[in-house]
């Protein structure tokens, strides 16, 4: 909308009325002179006519309007501003029009870029510090044996011995992470195979019964006896379900507790907003402390960091099951209470 005082023509509005972006025009008084639709959501119609300072409440982008008006130069400013309780990040673009003392901006939303650039800065930041602690310890024991402990045999077969596990717990890291980015890269591609849950879980099972067995757990398994067919991929799912049951085996399990498997039908998940088939793993283990439950499936984000590292997590598994299940369209329920155990459900619509 053109406001009346200033001495511009219609054709600026139909200009900056074509543009995607919140757009602005400035008149050479500092008075917002007119603004596409996209910027009168974002400002409200009675900014016009009003001196921009009571609109661009922002000290850098006053600032930064004031001397694009003065000196006619182009200008970029980012500055990040608090909306409805979020960080919001905005790039805007000054530009003068030419033959006018008018200076026009639009506004860009950079959030997405903004957040993106930090979790990828994040990422790098802890790859790197996962690597760093098993290769600084390599790095010592092969100091260590290149000099003292060259003839020294018991030492060497104590120190390769603790080698060797650092560096499998390199290689299940760089693994998950090759998982990882694998999932992430196919995850807008839904699978199109119908398959039986049971199927996948009767697979898991088998893959997994060593791990019970040398830990002392239990497996206890009620698959029911209909079919209960979803849409998936059966790798991926396979994934899903030994990433869940392991976790419950190594930080549920342990003496006589036993982890619990079992399948439902529901005939209308409220989230899914259709039938859907729920598979639970229970656990009796020490649980989790509510505060930790929104963080679960975070990258790297371990409830006990030290014990974690101790049995070989790496951190990935559960950002893994989420991508998963991503997918396939489906959602992961966590329930627990500490000293009351955990138990993870995988809901996914019916086929």
């Amino acid at each position: 909308m053109l406001h009346s005082d200033s001495a511009n023509t219609p054709a600026i509005e139909d200009m900056i009325e074509a543009f995607p972006l919140p757009t602005l025009v400035i008149s050479g008084a500092g008075t917002l002179a007119c603004m596409n639709a996209a910027a009168e959501v974002r400002f409200g119609k009675r900014a016009l006519g009003r001196h921009l300072t009571t609109s661009l409440r922002h000290p850098k982008l006053v600032d930064a309007v004031e001397l694009s008006l003065l000196d006619r130069a182009p200008r970029k400013v980012s500055f990040q501003v608090v909306e409805n309780g979020n960080d919001v990040f905005y790039d805007v673009h000054l530009r003068a029009i030419a033959g006018t003392p008018l200076l026009i901006l639009s506004f860009q939303n950079a959030t997405e870029v903004v957040l993106a650039e930090q979790m990828r800065s994040d990422f790098v930041a802890n790859v790197s510090h996962e690597l760093r602690t098993p290769l600084t310890s390599l790095m010592g024991f092969i100091e260590t044996l290149q000099g003292p402990a060259r003839n020294d045999a018991n030492a060497r077969d104590r120190f390769l011995t603790i080698m060797s596990g650092e560096a499998e717990r390199m290689n299940r890291l760089v693994g998950d992470l090759q998982s990882l980015s694998g999932v992430e890269a196919g995850e807008h591609v839904r699978p199109k195979t119908i398959i039986d849950v049971r199927d996948i879980l009767q697979t898991m099972l088998s893959n997994i019964a060593p791990l019970a067995q040398d830990s002392g757990v239990a497996l206890r398994c009620d698959l029911g006896e209909i079919p209960m067919q979803v849409t998936g991929d059966s790798d991926q799912l396979i994934q899903v379900f030994t990433n869940l049951v392991e976790n419950a085996i190594k930080y549920g399990g342990g003496g006589d507790q036993a982890v619990q498997i079992s399948v439902s039908v529901e005939t209308h998940d409220p989230v899914l907003r259709g039938p859907a088939v729920a598979i639970s793993v229970s656990d009796h283990g020490p649980g989790i402390d509510p505060i930790h439950l929104p963080r679960l499936t975070e990258r790297f984000y371990r409830v006990d960091s030290h014990r974690s590292r101790q049995i070989g997590g790496t951190g990935l598994g559960l950002s893994i099951v989420k991508h998963i299940l991503n997918r396939h369209r489906g959602r992961l329920k966590v329930d627990s209470q500490l000293g009351e155990g955990s138990q993870f459900t995988v809901i996914l619509p019916s086929a």
